[in-house]
């Protein structure tokens, strides 16, 4: 899975190049995929993932991965942002028990 964002799964798609004389050629689109570390507020550390330019404007938008993720239907993400939503609700959990 080297080129697929690790939070909304977007991967490798293909289409055509289209000349002048509309003549049609295969090609593929690859997605912008960086490697980051996003900090996760919950778990007090950072998560570090392969995330496309685009999601990681749509984390900074909603206010981090911790909001992003919370946010987000489980049907939108990826099996590894699953789990990591589920350690973060664990950890909040946790934080509200501890402090009530």
């Amino acid at each position: 899975m080297a080129r697929r964002c690790a939070l909304t799964g977007v991967g490798v798609m293909s289409g055509n190049n289209v000349s002048h004389a509309n003549n049609r050629t295969r090609r593929r689109f690859l997605p912008n995929v960086q490697h980051v570390s996003l900090q996760s507020e919950a778990l007090g550390n950072p998560v570090s993932l392969k995330v496309t330019a685009a999601t990681l404007r749509t984390v900074e938008h909603n206010g981090g991965l911790d909001a992003y993720l919370l946010g987000t239907s489980n049907l939108k993400l990826t099996t590894e942002a699953r789990a990591i939503k589920r350690r973060i609700q664990k950890a909040l959990k946790a934080k509200e028990a501890k402090a009530a």
